[in-house]
């Protein structure tokens, strides 16, 4: 045992010197090509002195780096993430100054903008050697990881006893559709995926709610009730305000009205952690979460996740440079896809690059390393959104090139995760998961020449914007939408009004992908069809009869809720089936409308666009060629891949249908994997899962 421990400490005092002197060498080579940066004194010295002074600055460098830089780290906490990503390099330049400094007789001297090059650079080397005699030593590797575990269980006053039960770690690849899943798992995309569906993992699909979208489904997911979620946003008469899922006050008033309904904390509340999501599931540990965004407080800090990660300045310094390689990446691309005319195509100028890179590089990063973090703490249950894909499926398309690129890089980081599972100090069980899909299609702007809210406004004999009246392609959709439009169009021009407009007879129109919400803020209640005809009498009209609208839902008085459809075709929700205008949507659609119909906060004109079942296309009322929020196609079929030893989602035949009961069986799977003694909730009171 003695001559264990010997050659373990003969083997980590090796990596010591063997990264001090790859360091040295490096600060050397750095002083031979940087004018500006000096290792000599002004006399000049040996080689030998000169290489005695890069040891004692890259020792000194070293030294500050492992001691100081956490501590600054966390005093920079309440710094914004992106503001962070930046000072970190003058940090670490700066402690390149001071270790410069250090160096006896004065021999070691660099600007300041010399040194944040030379501490990069210096990082990145130092970093990437260690990781590679790390890597190269499987047992040096195993004895780390459990170190660290160790070390963040005793912080917790935790004493390992529960290390014999299995963890879980819930991973969801934000807007990846079963079928994407499927095909790049075929196609060699995604080997590690590939690789789990023919050893270890089952493949389930599942469909979303009407609202196929990130703030129902997670919300249903982790809390176990997305009510009253009509959209990704929508306007609510009792308060007046626009509730948006991916704001942080909507965010925590959506996870608080969640909470009240169910009288539980969310899947989390047993030494959870939730890393990246727009809600916590009621975990203690979060990092990068949108509900508690707002929050102070060491234990609910959202941006807690920044600091596990820029403790290493190496980590910055290696994000860094793919946030640029990103940008470049996506400028290159959208070059080439205007140069070759593609079509459908949206325009990714602007700001549209930088935040790309934040969502598949930066927040990328962080979660996974979060998620690592969590394992080697042993934490019970994880719960992680990666949300790469799905930003750039919107503006490139779900089936585009550029977003199998980001399914490749997602693979290798579910990789690293797996090889971390096999060190971790209890097992763990990977389930993989998406909150809903994505489907093509050019935008209904982009089709007909005008966007849903002239469209709108123009049935409502209002000014609708100059761009809808200067349109080429505006004569087409008035062809197509009547006469009442087209006189409506030729009316006096006003300007664009504001999203937001104080209660009034205008409409509001809100958008989610291709479903659309027209409230009267005006009136207290939900108005009736009646009553907007009596207002407007073309607008329903209008709407039913556009070729590039699917269908709409209204109140009526004389049969209750209806659904309206093209060439009049009017049919009450209560008897609605799947056929009909919802037809084309397949499976459970009607249900989905009906449970919708439901929803205090519903508005008063529900709009789906179209959707073309042979090519899966939609049109969003959005900015986005790749998109979700309501029915048809790919955006309602996500997926749940999970460990063959947890017990099968569904019985055979059955679907898996809302996000509601997916929230049941992955409670189910925290139950088999912690054992009766530790409670998680009270998902045995729920319903059994059931088919549609």
């Amino acid at each position: 045992m003695v001559e264990g421990r010997w050659r373990t400490a003969g083997r980590a005092l090796l990596r010591v010197i063997v990264v001090w002197a790859v360091s040295t060498l490096t600060m050397l080579a750095l002083a031979g090509l940087l004018p500006d940066f000096q290792l000599q004194s002004d006399d000049g010295d040996s080689i030998t002195r000169t290489a005695v002074t890069a040891a004692w600055g890259a020792g000194a460098f070293g030294l500050l780096t492992a001691l100081v830089w956490p501590v600054v780290v966390r005093a920079l906490l309440l710094v914004s993430a992106l503001v962070l990503g930046l000072l970190v390099f003058f940090l670490n330049g700066s402690l390149l100054l001071i270790a410069l400094w250090l160096i006896p007789d004065g021999r070691g001297a660099a600007d300041l903008d010399t040194a944040v090059v030379v501490a990069a650079v210096m990082s990145a080397v130092a970093s990437a050697t260690s990781t590679a005699l790390a890597v190269r030593d499987d047992d040096a590797y195993r004895r780390r990881l459990s170190r660290l575990a160790d070390r963040r269980r005793r912080r917790r006053g935790e004493d390992g006893g529960r290390a014999g039960t299995p963890g879980t770690v819930f991973l969801q690849l934000d807007g990846v559709g079963h079928e994407v899943l499927r095909r790049a798992a075929k196609d060699g995309v995604m080997p590690t995926v590939a690789a789990w569906m023919d050893e270890s993992h089952r493949l389930t699909p599942w469909r979303t709610d009407w609202s196929s979208q990130t703030g129902a489904s997670q919300l249903g997911i982790l809390h176990g009730s997305n009510h009253d979620v009509p959209a990704f946003r929508w306007y609510e008469k009792d308060s007046g305000r626009v509730l948006v899922s991916n704001r942080p006050a909507s965010a925590a008033e959506l996870q608080r009205r969640a909470v009240q309904r169910t009288g539980e904390g969310g899947l989390l509340t047993v030494d959870g952690a939730s890393r990246g999501n727009l809600f916590s599931g009621g975990a203690e540990q979060v990092a990068v979460v949108l509900s508690v965004a707002a929050r102070r407080g060491r234990a609910t800090r959202s941006r807690a996740g920044y600091f596990a990660y820029f403790s290493d300045p190496a980590n910055a310094v290696r994000t860094a440079m793919s946030f640029v390689a990103e940008v470049a990446r996506e400028i290159g691309q959208s070059t080439r896809a205007r140069l070759r005319g593609d079509r459908p195509r949206i325009k990714r100028g602007g700001l549209y690059p930088l935040i790309r890179a934040f969502a598949t590089v930066v927040e990328r990063d962080v979660v996974v390393a979060a998620v690592i973090g969590d394992m080697l703490a042993g934490r019970n249950a994880v719960y992680a959104d990666l949300v790469a894909y799905d930003e750039v499926a919107h503006h490139s398309g779900p089936h585009s090139r550029d977003a199998s690129m980001v399914l490749e890089r997602l693979d290798r980081s579910l990789a690293m995760i797996a090889k971390v599972a096999e060190h971790t100090p209890r097992g763990y069980r990977i389930v993989l998961l998406s909150d809903h899909g994505q489907s093509p299609g050019e935008t209904f702007e982009g089709a007909y020449g005008l966007s849903l809210k002239d469209l709108v406004r123009a049935g409502c004999g209002l000014p609708v914007s100059r761009r809808a009246e200067r349109s080429k392609r505006g004569a087409e959709a008035r062809d197509a939408a009547g006469d009442a439009l087209r006189s409506a169009l030729h009316r006096r021009v006003a300007e664009e009004a504001d999203e937001h407009p104080a209660p009034g007879p205008d409409p509001i129109v809100l958008a989610s992908g291709n479903l659309a919400l027209i409230s009267f803020p005006d009136t207290a209640e939900r108005l009736s069809r009646e009553q907007i005809e009596h207002r407007h009498p073309a607008l329903l009209s209008t709407l039913a009869n556009h070729p590039g609208i699917g269908f709409l839902l209204v109140r009526s008085e004389e049969h209750g809720s209806v659904v309206l459809g093209p060439g009049g075709v009017e049919v009450p929700v209560t008897a609605m089936a799947d056929s009909g205008p919802l037809a084309v949507f397949g499976r459970g659609a009607a249900d989905a409308v009906r449970r919708s119909d439901s929803f205090p906060h519903v508005a008063d004109i529900m709009v789906n666009s179209m959707h073309d079942p042979e090519a899966g296309t939609v049109h969003a009322f959005e900015e986005q060629i790749g998109s979700h929020g309501g029915l048809g196609g790919e955006q309602s079929q996500p997926f749940l891949l999970s460990p063959v030893d947890l017990s099968a989602p569904v019985a055979d035949g059955a679907e898996l249908v809302g996000a509601e009961r997916v929230h049941r069986v992955l409670r189910r799977w925290l139950r088999e994997c912690a054992g009766p003694q530790v409670p998680i909730g009270s998902a045995e009171a729920s319903p059994p899962d059931r088919a549609a």
